[in-house]
């Protein structure tokens, strides 16, 4: 299944959900990764991207580098908790440089912007 939305939809800094997929326009150009921050499953869709062009998880701040998936930045809290943890933090870092998001090729057909069923 293709999943696609109008591009007029992500304006630049923009993240929106697409299926299962966070798509956001980073300085004009689409990228396409899952969903699920590999944190505790926060949907990416409703992050939002930083000065470097990574995507922010909106509930612990993770950040993702969305051309490898990998994560850049560790969560800044736990559960209900919106703080530092020492030694939990660089755990979930180094799960989620191993376990990384998925990241798709995006295309622009017409007035929307597609995400490919293919790796990038």
């Amino acid at each position: 299944m293709t999943a696609r939305i109008p591009a007029d939809h992500l304006p630049p800094g923009a993240v929106s959900r697409a299926g299962p997929w966070a798509v956001g326009n980073r300085d004009g150009e689409h990228f396409a990764v899952s969903r699920r921050c590999r944190h505790q499953l926060a949907d990416l869709s409703e992050g939002r991207i930083d000065e470097h062009g990574c995507l922010v998880c909106p509930w612990h701040q993770s950040a993702y580098d969305v051309e490898t998936g990998a994560m850049v930045r560790g969560p800044r809290g736990f559960l209900g908790y919106h703080g530092r943890v020492p030694g939990y933090e660089q755990l979930v870092l180094a799960l989620g440089r191993v376990a990384r998001l998925r990241v798709r090729r995006t295309r622009r057909d017409g007035s929307d912007v597609v995400v490919e069923d293919r790796r990038a």
